[in-house]
């Protein structure tokens, strides 16, 4: 970060408060976590949001990218062949595409998961033969994964611009 670089501190926003049923709690950290990564994303300059700022190559904009597809493969039911091809954004997406596809994937999650009622039953796949994971596991599976990347996320962030905070 350059000595002209401005530090920008975002309120820190604690846990969530949510419900004392398992599914309640789940979600309410889930949502707590998505919210935190799409909000590291958001405004987040370019080129510097999908330049590789670690020897990885992980970039901002590619890990909102992977956790789109994640969302969708997760509770969509969504084939992805190429999960390595899921941490770049396509050069013609902006910043503002992928967190608004990140957004609305998350938006379609959220319906499906409305319609589970019980964490040990399997997720809905339509169309599909194969069961989907349990709605627990997934809900634990997914707030592991996008916790992770929200770490890698501020760190990338604080790289670009010197934001900090959740």
């Amino acid at each position: 970060m350059s000595s002209t670089t401005r530090r920008t501190r975002r309120r820190d926003n604690p846990p969530p408060r949510t419900g004392g049923g398992e599914s309640e709690v789940l979600r309410g950290f889930l949502d707590y976590l998505r919210a935190s990564v799409a909000a590291k994303v958001d405004g987040a300059p370019e080129p510097q949001v999908r330049t590789a700022a670690v020897a990885s190559g992980t970039n901002l904009l590619g890990l909102l990218n992977h956790l789109t597809f994640v969302e969708r493969s997760m509770f969509l039911g969504e084939h992805v062949p190429d999960w390595k091809a899921t941490f770049r954004a396509a050069p013609t997406d902006s910043v503002a595409d992928v967190v608004t596809r990140y957004r609305d994937a998350v938006a379609l999650a959220n319906e499906v998961l409305d319609g589970c009622t019980d964490p040990g039953a399997p997720l809905p796949r339509p169309g599909s033969d194969r069961p989907g994971p349990g709605v627990r596991w997934a809900l634990a599976h997914m707030i592991e994964e996008t916790g992770r990347h929200a770490g890698h996320a501020d760190i990338l962030r604080e790289l670009i611009d010197g934001s900090t905070g959740r």
